[in-house]
């Protein structure tokens, strides 16, 4: 979410843009043809986007008609899109046409190739900064959902791949300097910024790295946890994890862990609440969502950590991920995206649903 914009990014696609000027009318403007894309970060009027194995910078000052500023190349290598298969090195594969052919051939012909290694979803989300509901107007940093790999944090954006997070300085905005590369473990998933730090999540634990230093991440505390897909939202006492099993992650736990980060150099976990196939979430002072899956978007009252009060539930949606701002909600659902008003949280308020199609 971007001043009066949604950037909804539709893996492999490219990303759509939203005006939402009025919540009750959102406006499907236009679509940036991004393929290979699975995250999107926003700052001032420029996009950074991940294209197959290189980064894009898009020039959004006018959304309708986007401009291309700059191809940073090779800055996720570990993106693989065949297997048994050596393609032309200049150019990636994208998709395949089977067809049976008879001939006569001297050497077997290659192997059949199979499109994977990147991480894929459903749908992905809303990018990067941290949210708030001061009233404050929207901030220079485009507000993420909870499943991204994206995150600027000031001058900096940081992207995590499946073992190392990846450090560029963006304060020229479409010259971006890849300045660092650290590793942060294997299976990493998500990333979510909170003042100084970053919760990174991945599919055997919690991580969190202080950027004091922004150039070099400094690894503090971490969680262990059974083998499971694991958003995580944060504040300044209590991280918030979903485990989710029966995907890519394997597992076999669907839980929301509600873990002790006031000591970062050693969080504890507190309390396991069981769930029904748990995605992303999002956080607002004591307010919880959480997208369970197929059991629909639910409310928690979080004042008491060891007892939360669920408030709400909106059933017959299929949610993925969720942003939270100034009493507004943007869900992420099987249907497309939903708009609620939560300021009553025990009963949230329909303003809008719009169906999202390339």
């Amino acid at each position: 979410m971007y001043g009066n914009y949604i950037f909804l990014n539709e893996v492999n696609k490219g990303v759509h843009i939203i005006d939402n000027s009025n919540p009750a009318s959102p406006i499907i403007k236009a679509f940036i043809n991004i393929p290979g894309n699975v995250d999107i970060a926003v700052k001032g009027s420029t996009l950074y986007a991940d294209l197959f194995t290189d980064l894009v910078v898009v020039d959004i000052s006018d959304p309708l008609n986007a401009t291309l500023k700059k191809v940073v190349p090779k800055i996720f290598p570990e993106r693989v899109y065949a297997a048994g298969f050596v393609q032309d090195s200049t150019k990636v594969i994208v998709g395949w046409a089977e067809r049976k052919i008879r001939e006569n051939i001297d050497q077997p012909p290659p192997g059949n190739g199979w499109i994977g290694g990147g991480r894929f979803m459903l749908m992905s989300s809303f990018q990067s900064g941290t949210a708030s509901s001061s009233g404050s107007p929207a901030p220079v940093t485009g507000i993420a959902g909870s499943m991204s790999r994206f995150s600027i944090v000031n001058n900096y954006l940081y992207a995590v791949n499946n073992s190392s997070l990846k450090i560029l300085n963006v304060s020229a905005v479409n010259d971006p300097q890849l300045e660092n590369t650290v590793g942060v473990g294997w299976n990493i998933e998500t990333i979510y910024p909170f003042k100084n730090k970053l919760f990174i999540g991945s599919s055997n634990g919690m991580f969190i790295f202080d950027i004091s230093n922004p150039v070099a991440p400094a690894r503090e505390g971490s969680v262990a946890h059974f083998r499971a897909c694991d958003p995580v939202v944060a504040n300044d006492t209590y991280a918030f994890v979903t485990l989710r099993a029966g995907t890519f992650c394997q597992g076999t736990n669907n839980q929301l862990d509600v873990i002790n980060v006031q000591n970062v150099m050693s969080p504890q976990l507190v309390k396991t609440y069981g769930l029904t196939n748990p995605h992303g979430l999002a956080k607002d002072g004591d307010l919880l969502f959480v997208c369970d899956g197929t059991d629909g978007l639910k409310v928690y009252n979080t004042a008491n950590v060891f007892s939360l009060q669920l408030l709400d539930r909106v059933k017959n949606i299929e949610t993925y991920d969720v942003i939270a701002w100034n009493n507004r909600l943007l869900v992420v659902a099987k249907g497309g995206l939903y708009q609620y008003n939560y300021s009553n949280p025990s009963s949230l308020s329909l303003i809008s649903k719009l169906a999202v199609k390339n």
